[in-house]
């Protein structure tokens, strides 16, 4: 295939340049009817390539056209044996992998730092999760890799799981050995599913962690949206067959029609088809510009007094985790003070680190203004007594006990109580500080004091929780009616 070609791009110009008379969906009538409140600050011209399916444009729910040649080229690319656009964002297709690999009452292993949407699968599965838990990075109170060690110990008391679900890299860039675990996923007959939404990007320089599907995953799924140019939203799934699940796997296609909207936009569509091409085209300069910046900005860092940025054996190295809390600043804080003083944007902040995500489109004066930001912040707080103090924040708790499957407990009856009052009852709904949006309690858990502690930590700092009211505080919570362990 012809890796400089843009099929889905050149079907909506084509469609455009016949000038038409046009009385399909979407009512904006291509660049005419959106509001001038909007297109006074940013045009008009990407607005006529919001359309829908035409004869010219194919359809995403049963390619014939320019989006099966589009997804053909982003097989072949990645080298996969088939790969899908996804709409509805990599949340989309991690469903899709959970629903398609165990159906109720069989059993899935999951990555206990796995992203809320691995529970919404397990909701809509019904499948029975076995959890495994990452490695925790003391030093930076960070998840971290899965490790082959304790997949094996999994499977071992655990041999009639279907497949295994995890999060390579993590939100910091920590990727686990996907060779190691895809060896040992398939001597059991079971499927790897990894959630790769972090690294689309990975495939296109031997200085990053090696990809998924190089690793040996049957399927994964990856934001493109993140680091790769791609529009919000945009997301692809790939699948690589190797002789295991092939059944399930049929049904990946199938399922996404459950997942994904029937109104899929072209515009995040045709964002996907032009990332993929400057990637073919441009991937490994792409890269080097990317791991340039940061190890610049890393390097620049690691000489502030007070400051640090986290290093390790597989680590994603266009990512800088960094803290301050040698000089009293929770992660919290550090992030709200570039924000506010500094216009200088990180993607999280957790209560020890914050996050700078680097892509091929920051410049080095970007990198500069992070250095110069720090250093001016150590020479604020280097020396005052105020040295940071640990706290359940950062001491994850210990895996809850599962009571019910999450989907059970989320078609159960369930009561709201008081969040004070909350120990040792089943949680009828999920709990996730966010980002990075890793449940702290699935539905159908136990909520026990070690758990209630670490999420009344977040709580009481007034921090971002989903699974909060409509009012962004955490004080009633539902639970399983009349159930409790006791």
């Amino acid at each position: 295939m012809n890796q400089s070609e843009t099929p889905l791009l050149q079907a909506v110009t084509e469609l455009i340049e016949t000038n038409p008379a046009y009385f399909r969906i979407p009512g904006h009538r291509l660049d005419k009817g959106v509001s001038p409140r909007w297109t006074d600050k940013v045009g008009t011209a990407i607005f006529a390539y919001d359309v829908t399916e035409t004869p010219l444009t194919d359809d995403l729910h049963s390619p014939e056209g320019a989006i099966g040649e589009a997804q053909r080229l982003l097989g072949e690319l990645y080298g996969a044996d088939q790969s899908f656009f996804l709409v509805n964002g990599s949340t989309c297709g991690n469903e899709a992998m959970i629903i398609s690999a165990a159906l109720e009452g069989e059993r899935i292993m999951v990555a206990r730092n796995a992203h809320k949407s691995a529970m919404m699968g397990l909701i809509l599965s019904g499948a029975e999760p076995v959890y495994v838990m990452p490695e925790v990075i003391d030093d930076w109170a960070v998840q971290g890799e899965i490790t082959a060690e304790s997949v094996r110990k999994g499977f071992e008391e655990n041999p009639d799981c279907k497949a295994l679900f995890l999060v390579s890299p993590s939100y910091y860039g920590v990727s686990s050995d996907l060779e190691k675990i895809a060896e040992i996923c398939h001597a059991y007959g079971a499927l790897l599913l990894v959630d790769e939404a972090h690294g689309g990007h990975v495939y296109f320089h031997d200085r990053l962690p090696a990809g998924a599907l190089e690793a040996g995953a049957d399927v994964c799924v990856q934001s493109m949206h993140k680091v790769t140019g791609a529009l919000t939203q945009s997301s692809v799934l790939h699948i690589k067959h190797h002789g295991v699940g092939e059944a399930a796997l049929d049904r990946i296609a199938q399922n996404l029609h459950l997942v994904q909207s029937t109104s899929p936009s072209y515009l995040l569509m045709t964002s996907l088809d032009c990332a993929r091409y400057e990637l073919a085209a441009n991937g490994i300069k792409m890269m080097e510009k990317a791991l340039y910046l940061a190890e610049y900005a890393r390097e620049r860092i690691h000489k502030i007094a007070g400051f640090r940025c986290m290093e390790g054996e597989r680590l994603d190295r266009t990512r800088i985790v960094i803290s301050a809390g040698s000089i009293g600043l929770t992660g919290y804080a550090l992030e709200k003070i570039l924000f506010e003083e500094y216009a200088v944007n990180m993607e999280l902040s957790d209560y020890e680190n914050v996050l700078a995500i680097v892509t091929y489109a920051n410049e080095i004066e970007d990198m500069d203004r992070l250095a110069a930001a720090c250093a001016e912040i150590s020479r604020r707080y280097v020396g005052q007594d105020t040295l940071q103090r640990k706290n359940s924040c950062s001491s994850f708790p210990m895996l809850p006990q599962q009571v019910m499957t999450p989907r059970k407990a989320y078609f159960s009856d369930i009561e709201t109580v008081c969040w004070q009052d909350a120990v040792g009852r089943i949680a009828g709904q999920m709990i996730a500080p966010y980002p990075p949006g890793i449940p702290v309690i699935y539905p159908g858990e136990q909520i026990s004091q070690a758990v209630w502690d670490y999420i009344e930590c977040f709580r009481r700092e007034g921090r971002h929780i989903h699974g909060a009211g409509s009012n962004g505080q955490l004080d009633w919570v539902k639970v399983i009616a009349s159930r409790r362990v006791v």
